[in-house]
């Protein structure tokens, strides 16, 4: 009898005896990370706002880690591909996704067949910086304020229109039509350049753009800026009213990019990134070339990026429902 339960306890002591062997080596690995090339994969092409912060964060990270960290672009299908990406690499801290809130929060809200879901499938990890969008029209358009360009398009309904780049710059746009009762007509373009370019050409009558394109030609004059969708003014535009100033009620909010990590990723390597990512926002010289974008630098911790991230994929739902906005 004391023969047969030593059998039948061997094979579990050796399981355990297995199991307590790899405990250190699974320890090791995430002590000894990292330990070679990491990258940033972007949704977009190069030189956008996106773009150009995952390269300074990069550099900065590649210094701090001991290791270089190269940024990958993945452009196409409104981010998702590069989200798809990084969701199915491997969860060992070494593919990060530089998400954006329009890839992380807008595009669940208008396509329920999306195959990532941003809080199932990614730890938010940090999120790197914030700014409002900008709504502008061409200077030479006969309006001064928002209530100028609401007269406007109420005056000529058939002929009033919006740039847009993705489901977040729609989905705001059609949450402007909601909140003042008007109706400016969808016209897609491939970026924010673009949208901007179309502003200057005439041939669309707003956009709400996100600052680096837009700035210089704020400052030009050749752009002019009618309010920022934020809870106050931004720095960048002090003279410009926010939408609650002009008359806009509740679209207050503001735009992000955060740094993202396949779900199951062990929670230490998410925290050794967002430490890391944290020390590098406080140095002078990324602060200055951020805000020189127009983006506030933030640091935000996990937990409370994933209640930001969550909070708008509500918000960008509530809207996409409204106006039977759907992907196409």
């Amino acid at each position: 009898m004391i023969r047969r339960s030593l059998a039948r306890v061997r094979p579990a002591l050796f399981g355990v005896g297995i199991i307590a062997a790899l405990l250190p080596a699974v320890a090791w690995t995430q002590a000894d990370y990292p330990n070679r090339q990491s990258r940033i994969v972007i949704p977009f092409g190069p030189s956008g706002g996106n773009d150009i912060t995952a390269r300074i964060l990069a550099t900065k990270l590649g210094e701090a880690y001991g290791q270089p960290v190269i940024v990958e672009n993945r452009p196409g299908a409104s981010g998702a591909i590069a989200a798809d990406a990084v969701m199915k690499a491997a969860p060992d801290g070494y593919t990060i996704l530089m998400g954006p809130s329009g890839v992380m929060s807008a595009n669940p809200a208008i396509n329920p067949k999306l195959a990532y879901q941003p809080l199932r499938d990614f730890i938010p990890v940090t999120m790197v910086g914030s700014f409002p969008l900008v709504l502008v029209v061409n200077a030479n358009l006969p309006v001064k304020t928002v209530q100028d360009l609401v007269t406007h398009a109420k005056a000529k309904p058939n002929e009033v229109n919006y740039a847009s780049t993705s489901a977040l710059f729609q989905l705001t746009s059609e949450m402007f039509n909601q909140r003042t009762g008007v109706k400016f007509q969808h016209i897609p373009y491939k970026s924010s350049a673009d949208c901007v370019n179309a502003v200057l050409a005439g041939d669309v009558t707003m956009f709400f753009s996100d600052p680096p394109p837009a700035t210089a030609h704020i400052k030009s004059g050749r752009l002019r800026a009618l309010a920022v969708a934020g809870n106050q003014r931004h720095p960048s535009w002090p003279d410009v009213p926010t939408l609650a100033e002009a008359g806009v009620a509740d679209m207050a909010f503001a735009v992000w990019m955060g740094l993202f990590l396949p779900a199951a990723t062990p929670p230490a390597i998410a925290q050794r990134l967002q430490s890391e990512i944290a020390k590098i926002l406080q140095q002078p010289d990324v602060q200055q070339r951020m805000t020189g974008l127009g983006i506030d630098p933030s640091g935000m911790p996990g937990e409370a990026f994933r209640k930001i991230v969550e909070a708008d994929i509500a918000r960008w739902s509530a809207v996409a429902k409204a106006g039977n906005i759907k992907a196409e």
